[in-house]
C-alpha cells in the first residue's frame, strides 16, 4: 500500500490521540470517587436493611405486647368482679372461700402477666431507640452519598471535557488521511486492542516493543517514502519518522 508521508505521520497522530482515548476510558473505569460512592452505599443499604428488620421486629412485639394487655386486662377485670362479689358478702361461705381462693390465683397470675408485660415494653423500647440510632447512621450516610455523587459528577466532568477536546484534535486529524489508510488503520487497531499504527525509532516497533531484525530493517530502509511498512510481530503500521 502507498500512502503520503503526511498520511503517515498523520496516521501516528491518530494513534497517540486515540491513546489518550484509552487512558481516559481506563480513567474513568477506576475512578476512585466511584469507587467511594460505591462502598458508602453499601454501607446504606446495610443499615437501611437492618433499620427496617428493626422495625418489622418491633411491629411484631408491639402486636405481642397489645395481647399481653388485653390478658392484663381480662384478669382485672375478672379480679374486680370478685372483690366485688366478696364486698357485697354475697353468697354461701363455701362460694366465698372459692372466690377468696380464685382472686389469689389471678392476683397471681396478673403479676406473671404484668412481669411478661413489662419484659416486652422494655424489648419495644430498646428497638425504638436501635431504630433511632440507625436512622441517624442512615441520614448521616445519605449525606456522605450526595457529597460522592457531586465527586463523581465533576470528576466525569472533567474527563468528558478532556475526551470531547481529544475528540475533536482527531477528527480534525484523520479528516484529510487518504480513506484505504484510515481503513487499515481501523481494522488493525480494533484486531490490536487499539494499535494500529506505531513510530519505528531504531530498529524497535514501538507498538510492540520488539526488535526488528537486521534483513527487515535494511528491506525497509531501501523502501521508498510513500510505502506503507509493517510490523512483522504486531502487524501494525510502522511509521518511520
Amino acid at each position: 500500500m502507498k500512502a503520503s508521508p503526511s498520511d503517515q505521520i498523520a496516521i501516528l497522530e491518530v494513534q497517540k490521540l486515540d491513546n489518550q482515548l484509552a487512558s481516559l476510558a481506563q480513567r474513568e473505569a477506576t475512578l476512585p470517587e466511584t469507587q467511594a460512592l460505591s462502598s458508602v452505599t453499601i454501607k446504606r443499604n446495610n443499615v437501611r436493611d437492618l433499620r427496617v428488620a428493626a422495625e418489622t421486629e418491633r411491629t411484631d412485639v408491639k402486636r405481642e405486647l397489645s395481647r399481653a394487655e388485653g390478658d392484663v386486662e381480662q384478669i382485672v377485670t375478672r379480679i374486680n368482679k370478685d372483690e366485688a362479689r366478696l364486698s357485697s358478702g354475697t353468697g354461701t361461705p363455701k362460694e366465698l372461700e372459692q372466690t377468696q381462693h380464685e382472686l389469689g390465683t389471678l392476683n397471681a397470675r396478673r403479676a406473671e402477666l404484668e412481669e411478661a408485660e413489662l419484659t416486652i415494653m422494655v424489648t419495644v423500647e430498646e428497638l425504638t431507640n436501635r431504630i433511632s440510632e440507625l436512622s441517624a447512621q442512615e441520614e448521616t450516610l445519605n449525606a456522605e452519598i450526595a457529597d460522592c455523587e457531586i465527586k463523581l459528577e465533576n470528576a466525569l466532568t472533567l474527563i468528558i471535557n478532556e475526551r470531547s477536546a481529544v475528540n475533536e484534535k482527531r477528527s480534525a486529524c484523520i479528516a484529510p488521511i487518504a480513506d484505504d489508510l484510515k481503513k487499515l488503520y481501523a481494522k488493525l487497531a480494533e484486531d490490536n486492542n487499539g494499535n494500529g499504527a506505531a513510530p519505528l525509532v531504531g530498529n524497535e516497533c514501538k507498538g510492540c516493543h520488539l526488535t526488528i531484525n537486521t534483513t527487515e530493517i535494511s528491506r525497509i530502509a531501501t523502501l521508498p517514502a510513500d510505502e506503507v511498512v509493517r510490523c512483522e510481530q504486531c502487524r501494525c503500521i510502522l511509521v518511520r519518522e
